[in-house]
């Protein structure tokens, strides 16, 4: 069957209009951002958009999903390269900071005054979390099987492990440094690895 050129026009705007999307949230943010920013971005009008995606949530929506999609594959690709247990823990809290630096959306997407405001983000700040937890607990799990890291419950240990990370995350973000930020996740580590108890 031959589709019309309305679909094919509505198929070649969807990834013009999130990747539009992403620089208009970026700078006006989701709240003050409209359908005709996101439209005029693209030079188009609004029934562009709304062949598409009902409302600027739903693109929004769009746009952090397809962050998450980057955020997800970079973090696995860093920690893959990476051969050392503790390694691979370093390099997936360091990628996970830069990646927070340059994915605006998908880090204000984890910014409590915006999830509070919108159900879709609160599902999907959680779903993420799961993911997150998982891809730590697998190096830690990988640590295990090395008997490098002697842990009773990986899933326990990174599940606080995440939340530690998120505890200094706003701060690292914002440090302009990049040798200090990782002289920092060092420290932070050595304790999570080492303990404090003197040996």
């Amino acid at each position: 069957m031959k589709k019309d050129s309305s679909e094919k026009q509505g198929k070649d705007l969807k990834p013009l209009i999130i990747e539009s999307a992403r620089e208009v949230f970026r700078q006006y943010g989701l709240k003050k951002t409209t359908m005709n920013d996101i439209a005029k971005r693209i030079n188009k009008a609004k029934s562009a958009l709304y062949y598409y995606f009902s409302s600027k949530e739903e693109i929004y929506e769009a746009v952090i999903e397809d962050e998450a999609d980057i955020f997800r594959n970079e973090l696995i690709n860093a920690v893959n390269k990476q051969t050392a247990p503790a390694a691979k823990l370093k390099s997936y809290v360091l990628t996970r900071i830069g990646l927070f630096q340059h994915l605006a959306n998908f880090y204000t997407a984890f910014q409590k005054e915006y999830y509070e405001h919108y159900a879709f983000l609160m599902q999907f700040r959680e779903r993420y979390d799961k993911e997150e937890i998982n891809m730590i607990t697998a190096i830690l799990d990988y640590g295990i099987e090395k008997e490098i890291f002697e842990i009773e419950d990986a899933s326990l240990a990174a599940s606080g492990l995440l939340l530690a990370i998120k505890g200094f995350e706003y701060q690292w973000t914002l440090e302009a440094d990049v040798k200090k930020t990782e002289k920092k996740i060092d420290f932070f580590l050595q304790i999570i690895l080492n303990g404090i108890n003197k040996r």
